[in-house]
């Protein structure tokens, strides 16, 4: 699953993003001689009757090209020299140049635009317990509130909240939060964003400002026992009731699961509630060895309440136009928050433990695949935006590089010479090396060390 979920994620975004340069190519009488999905030498070439674009498919699959017919390249025949790539003024080549990472963004607007119609499955953005002096226990935010809005934006689910504020954490700017009371009064709170360290992006960052989900109370109730687990030898039922163990109360699931964990070994008295009765077992719990510790495990897990916890659950969905109006502004506001990154990365504010390689968006698209047809979609959108943000950066290389050098051939009226050219691919091939060479670093430390 996550090997082909990963390879259509790929092939999809270098699709659009080639046929962005071909379309417009072909818009200014270009004429392109290879679309190729994939690098290296081709496996597969395929020209249609009357075409002039080899369509080919070739060894390496990270990525993709269009080539044009150039001089640069190879000679090109005199009734052919008006279709050349480097005889177009300089602003239809700006426009072939920016064309693949357009389709990017329009990809992912198209990708959001179905998901807000179609509805976008997400948590109602509830406080669970507020740690005590985190910013927000210093906002005097409190358990089962709702967050309705941050700065006037509407967060109709945790992932929103998390999207907004990360704005204002790489901005060091305070949030004003719209609270809804669970008696249904409307508050508003100041959260200090300030106090976040760079290192505080590598993980959970809205966890360091105290904000995390409710999550509905799972009671000491058993659910299902395994079979020839410890529960189960000494005497457990289903639907029973957890009371005490070793005298000490135990008001819900995690308690129980504190002591249990707590005694790999060693026995346990057990006060349950069976149908109105008040029963004495003794347990005792497995050794299991985890990460190199040993604990305790009985082979039982609790009843779970579903509809509290579907209670919990949202669904975001707009009327057509509507809907895309919120796609234009989610593709926008995630290239603004994705430059955002990317720049204080390399003002050293944040680390770089935050780029992701091919194995991280593998097993994201995996991820995504197996939780059904809307999420893969979503991660579509993000990993088109992030392709077509990077490809925007004035890197030698990339789009935004040429786009560059085109700019400075605008200012001046001629092109950049041959020697700078050259230069800045050196440049530019180095830059890309060492990124991937920290992306699939961090990949590697994530499958490591978790």
């Amino acid at each position: 699953m996550t090997l082909l979920a990963f390879v259509v994620a790929i092939a999809v975004l270098v699709v659009f993003h080639e046929l962005g340069h071909y379309w417009v190519a072909r818009l200014c009488n270009v004429k392109v001689l290879r679309f190729s999905l994939g690098f290296g030498k081709a496996i597969y070439v395929k020209r249609f009757a009357g075409g002039e674009t080899e369509w080919a498919l070739s060894a390496i699959p990270f990525g993709g090209y269009v080539k044009m017919l150039d001089e640069r390249e190879g000679e090109v025949q005199a009734h052919e020299l008006a279709r050349a790539f480097n005889r177009q003024p300089v602003l239809r080549r700006m426009a072939i140049v920016v064309a693949g990472p357009l389709a990017n963004l329009l990809l992912a607007i198209v990708l959001y635009w179905a998901l807000f119609i179609h509805g976008v499955p997400g948590i109602k953005p509830v406080l669970g317990v507020v740690p005590p002096s985190t910013p927000a226990a210093i906002a005097q935010l409190r358990p089962q509130e709702s967050i309705v809005s941050i700065n006037g934006q509407a967060t109709p689910s945790w992932q929103e909240v998390r999207w907004v504020l990360l704005d204002r954490v790489l901005q060091k700017l305070p949030a004003q939060l719209e609270m809804r009371t669970p008696e249904g009064a409307v508050i508003f709170r100041a959260l200090d964003t300030s106090a976040l360290r760079p290192g505080d992006l590598d993980g959970d960052f809205l966890q360091k400002l105290g904000l995390q989900p409710y999550q509905p109370p799972i009671y000491p109730v058993i659910g299902k026992l395994t079979d020839g687990g410890a529960a189960r030898r000494a005497g457990l039922h289903e639907q029973d009731k957890i009371l005490r163990v070793n005298g000490q109360a135990i008001p819900q699931w995690d308690a129980f699961v504190e002591v249990v964990r707590g005694h790999p070994g060693a026995l346990l008295n057990v006060e349950v509630e069976r149908a109105g009765s008040v029963l004495a077992l003794n347990i005792t719990p497995d050794s299991i060895n985890e990460a190199g510790k040993q604990i305790g495990r009985i082979g039982a897990t609790p009843q779970i309440d579903r509809a509290a916890f579907g209670a919990m659950l949202t669904e975001v969905h707009y009327p057509p136009l509507d809907a895309f109006g919120e796609a234009v502004r989610k593709t926008w506001e995630t290239s603004v928050v994705s430059l955002k990154m990317m720049g204080k990365m390399v003002m050293g504010e944040v680390s770089l433990k935050n780029l992701s390689g091919p194995i991280t968006i593998a097993d994201y698209a995996g991820q995504s695949a197996q939780m059904g047809l809307g999420t893969y979609l979503g991660f579509l959108a993000l990993i088109s935006i992030s392709l077509g943000v990077l490809n925007l950066l004035p890197i030698p290389l990339l789009d935004g590089g040429h786009l560059l050098y085109y700019t400075v051939e605008l200012i001046k009226g001629s092109p950049v010479s041959e020697a700078l050219w050259e230069a800045g691919q050196k440049v530019g091939i180095a830059l890309l090396v060492t990124m991937m060479a920290f992306a699939l670093y961090n990949d590697i430390s994530r499958l490591i060390l978790g």
